[in-house]
């Protein structure tokens, strides 16, 4: 995939010399899609000294895209950050879509540490083979890529010794996107490979809190239950769309801090980290019982064979809603429900199970949520 156009324009929007670069989806194979937009047509406020170097659109796996605009010092504080996390700058490995935050930082990174970034081939989809040849093509001494967990899933299941060697080689493995299962997270590590996971969105120029702790620079709080991040990471707004960017960024009192407000639930743990435990808008409410989805598929990853679990709601004439689960692993279901029914409360194990081996992802990699609802309504439907 040839890179070199996005790079240069991208190289000059971080230098301020040139127009923002939107992002754009593109067929696996082809050369990353992309229009360039001046910085006077961006909708800043007048006087405005903001360079916008991106314009990212969201996953929209929890509703309509957002195109939000994200200026040169919000991706340079957070490329400092995460060079400081990781201890050291190097060559990256690109194997995530280009118009996915995680895909455009492969690219934004390498740029501000001077690297060249290696693109793998995913004409053919994302495979082991085609990760395994691209990752032998790196030659720092420093590497690193980002995958989400379906990626790495996939790579260490029946992995071969060349794919578990190149994994290995990365000084770190980036995981983010959704939820990693412990399952998944203790045969990486234990296969020798330093997997980091990270927390964040198109808002916070991606992850920007790594294995529960914030990059430096980058501000956590929890209120109400919701997680709020704020610092220097954050995006200037939504191009186009100032009610929903003053929705989203807010200022403490005094002008102080500017704080993004996500749509998780979150806690911080006794050790200052952070534990993400779901979406706000994702519980399913059965019997006048309010059940978190995120809650049920922690319960479901603590289930020996469990590698990958989504847990929605069905319809359910008696009860309003159902909870189920579209899963990934090698139990059965009456293994799944009764390691369940171990883990949860009795109202919280999935009453419809359906197994397949992958869940349906979107382009960026994250579980096609609509799609997996229909799934699930269907399975639900079939076995009244």
């Amino acid at each position: 995939m040839n890179i070199e156009p996005l790079l240069k324009a991208l190289s000059d929007a971080l230098h301020g010399e040139g127009p923002a670069v939107e992002l754009a989806p593109s067929a696996p194979g082809e050369p990353p899609a992309f229009t360039l937009i001046p910085q006077a047509e961006l909708g800043l406020p007048a006087g405005s000294e903001t360079d916008i170097a991106a314009v990212v659109r969201t996953s929209g796996s929890t509703g309509t895209p957002k195109r939000t605009m994200l200026s040169v010092d919000a991706l340079a504080a957070s490329s400092v950050g995460t060079a400081m996390a990781l201890r050291g700058e190097g060559q990256w490995l690109l194997a995530l879509p280009l118009h996915y935050v995680a895909g455009l930082q492969v690219l934004v990174r390498s740029l501000f540490a001077g690297t060249r970034p290696w693109a793998m081939d995913l004409s053919g989809g994302f495979t082991a083979e085609a990760f395994t040849a691209a990752a032998e093509e790196l030659t720092d001494k420093l590497r690193y890529t980002s995958l989400v967990p379906t990626q790495l899933t996939r790579l260490l299941t029946n992995p071969t010794a060349e794919t578990l060697t190149v994994l290995r080689r990365f000084n770190a493995v980036l995981l983010g996107g959704a939820p990693a299962s412990p399952v998944l997270l203790e045969a990486a590590r234990g296969a020798g490979i330093n997997v980091v996971t990270t927390y964040g969105m198109s808002e916070t120029c991606g992850g920007c809190v790594y294995d529960g702790v914030p990059l430096d620079g980058v501000e956590l709080a929890i209120r109400d239950g919701r997680v709020w991040l704020g610092g220097d990471v954050l995006a200037t707004g939504y191009l186009g769309d100032p009610a929903l960017t003053a929705a989203a960024f807010t200022e403490d009192d005094g002008g102080g801090s500017r704080w993004y407000e996500t749509g998780d639930l979150g806690e911080v743990d006794g050790e200052g980290r952070l534990r993400v435990l779901g979406r706000v808008d994702d519980v399913i409410i059965s019997g006048g019982l309010k059940i978190s989805a995120g809650a049920v598929v922690d319960g479901l990853h603590r289930v020996q064979g469990v590698r990958e679990a989504f847990v929605g709601p069905v319809p359910s004439a008696e009860w309003g809603q159902q909870v189920a689960a579209l899963v990934v692993g090698s139990c059965s279901a009456e293994e799944l429900k009764a390691g369940a029914a171990a883990e949860l409360e009795a109202h919280m194990v999935p009453r419809t199970v359906l197994f397949v081996s992958e869940l349906p992802v979107l382009s960026t990699g994250k579980p096609d949520r609509a799609a997996i609802l229909a799934l699930l309504a269907e399975a639900a439907s079939a076995a009244k």
